[in-house]
């Protein structure tokens, strides 16, 4: 299909018109643009109801916010005053030792203003009386919601073949050819982005669908906790993903030398910090750009925080193992300096993220899912070290991140989807009906909810777009493996399992930590991006070791 087919397959731009109170698209008129295709494409990919419901909620604050008389604008009365300021004062208290029922603090920063189950009487009503009418989240079409996604995702899998081409050639440095515990970091340190910089776009994604960071202020204040937050947690997974390295380095060879061990924490720790605060910004920059421009930040801000996530971080890690191990001999105590350094910073992180009442409650209660992320994704990590120990299999480093990446961007985006239509339209420990009874495959991509057309259309995006990265890798003549019929078969198989299975345990698990009174944009994320990195190495080592043992082997699938 050419541009001109293209533009004419499109015609006018869909206009749409919102009407009753269920806020979906109840009818659709055809309005003709004079300007071209381009006008129409960018229509497409912003549904005019998302961009709708985004001013109508500056509109609202405008209109329900307390002005100066003199503007026409009529101060709210005051037993609402005194009630707004209770709710804020309430949620400003969230902590650990508050003894009443604490069920729902994950999420309760996340939902709009007000309680769900507050007192009956007057004032609740001449209250609601007050709101506009609650909106639900316009539908996106398949062919909007996928030119949304395509752009990023293509980004982000760049990302992650620059990664793959970057590690394939670090792998011969002297760091890593002698202090192989460096592998077992690479899945701990690169899931980060799922850990942190996907669940950082998930929240805030959230935020900006719910309206609450309508407000200027409450903007920065959420965005300042946040990412004092995610430094936090870099710092404290970046030294225990050293420590497990250590660990699991030394069982299987019973040995152990405490110069490399202060290495590994040093290179962790601060390429964790690093590269956190860099991608934070990035992020920020992107949820921030998609609320001003009218797109659902749920389909663009995951694969963004990982297009140069990789990148980034497997660079950032590469150049200070090499610094610190060139610095050994000639001045021992720097690694030991660097660690020191970096995590005498955490105390002022702490207070920093204290400060906003959504941070100050992940500071206490959001470690569990990081932690067992970072865990699962060096299990990964010892796999990759194992396997490239193999010269019959080296050629697996290059597609490491590729699957890795690519499966942990497509289950981010269902994740952050399916959390934002639950804080949109069901109370915390309340699922949908669709939703209810026990879990079967079928549900994610034939059933009757709100983003099984989502899972469709992700996991359409597999197979193309692994063949458009498995060519870009073969270009740039990187890799030491042909691209056979067979070889192409097999890692393509592998690649769609991995993503079936991951969107299946993210319908699973989202709905479930919901029930349970989890916030699964901070829970749900860190857990499916970790089991994509272990499903990912572990499915391609098995297809390198079947390839290797059904005689799929040249010259060029050893290194």
């Amino acid at each position: 299909m050419n541009i001109h087919t293209l533009g004419n397959s499109l015609g006018p731009s869909l206009a749409v018109r919102m009407s009753g109170a269920a806020g979906g698209w109840s009818s659709l008129s055809l309005k003709p643009v004079p300007t071209g295709w381009i006008p129409s494409l960018f229509q497409t990919m912003v549904p005019t109801g998302y961009t709708k419901l985004q001013e109508e909620r500056g509109l609202a604050m405008a209109d329900l916010g307390p002005k100066p008389d003199g503007n026409g604008y009529r101060p709210d009365p005051p037993h609402l005053e005194v009630r707004r300021h209770s709710d804020r004062v309430a949620r400003t208290s969230v902590s650990l030792s508050d003894g009443g029922d604490v069920r729902y603090s994950e999420t309760e920063p996340m939902l709009p203003e007000g309680t769900l189950s507050g007192e009956e009487g007057e004032e609740k009503e001449e209250e609601e009386s007050q709101r506009p009418p609650t909106r639900n989240m316009p539908k996106e079409s398949p062919l909007a919601m996928a030119l949304q996604i395509v752009v990023p995702f293509l980004l982000a899998g760049f990302g992650t073949v620059s990664a793959g081409m970057v590690l394939d050639i670090v792998q011969h440095w002297d760091a890593f050819k002698y202090i192989t515990e460096i592998f077992i970091l690479v899945p701990a340190l690169l899931g980060l982005k799922g850990n942190l910089e996907m669940t950082l776009a998930s929240r805030l994604s959230t935020a900006v669908n719910v309206g609450k960071m309508d407000s200027p202020i409450e903007k920065w204040n959420l965005i300042i906790g946040n990412l004092a937050l995610k430094q936090v947690q870099a710092t404290v997974v970046g030294f225990l993903a050293a420590v497990a390295a250590v660990v699991l380095g030394w069982i299987p060879e019973g040995k152990f030398q405490m110069s490399h061990a202060v290495l590994l924490c040093s290179a962790s720790v601060a390429t964790a910090f690093i590269a956190s605060m860099l991608q934070g910004f990035i992020m920020v920059g992107v949820i921030v750009g998609s609320k001003k421009t009218g797109i659902n930040p749920d389909n663009v801000a995951t694969p963004i925080a990982a297009s140069f996530g990789d990148l980034i971080t497997l660079a950032i890690l590469a150049w200070i193992s090499q610094g610190l191990y060139n610095c050994l001999d000639s001045h021992p105590y720097a690694s030991s300096l660097v660690c020191a350094f970096f995590l005498s910073l955490t105390p002022v992180w702490m207070v920093i993220s204290s400060k906003h009442p959504a941070s100050r409650t992940l500071l206490y209660s959001g470690w569990e899912p990081v932690i067992t992320a970072m865990v699962i994704s060096s299990i990964g990590g010892l796999i990759l070290d194992k396997t490239v120990s193999d010269p019959n299999l080296a050629g697996i480093v290059v597609y490491t991140p590729v699957i890795n990446g690519i499966g942990g961007n497509l289950v981010a985006i269902q994740s952050s989807r399916i959390s934002t239509h639950l804080h949109f339209h069901s109370a915390p420990g309340e699922v949908p009906e669709e939703a209810k009874g026990c879990y079967y495959p079928c549900r994610t991509f034939c059933g009757t909810g709100a983003n099984h057309r989502s899972a469709q259309v992700l996991l359409l995006l597999v197979l193309p777009g692994h063949l458009i990265f498995l060519y870009t890798i073969h270009l740039m003549k990187s890799g030491h493996t042909t691209l056979t019929p067979i070889f192409m078969t097999v890692y393509l198989a592998a690649a769609l399992f991995q993503v079936f299975l991951l969107l299946c345990i993210a319908d699973w698990m989202v709905y479930s930590m919901w029930r349970s009174g989890k916030d699964p944009d901070s829970f749900s994320i860190p857990y499916l991006t970790a089991l994509g990195d272990l499903l990912g190495t572990a499915l391609l080592a098995l297809s390198f070791q079947f390839l290797w043992y059904i005689g799929d082997q040249d010259s060029d699938v050893g290194d």
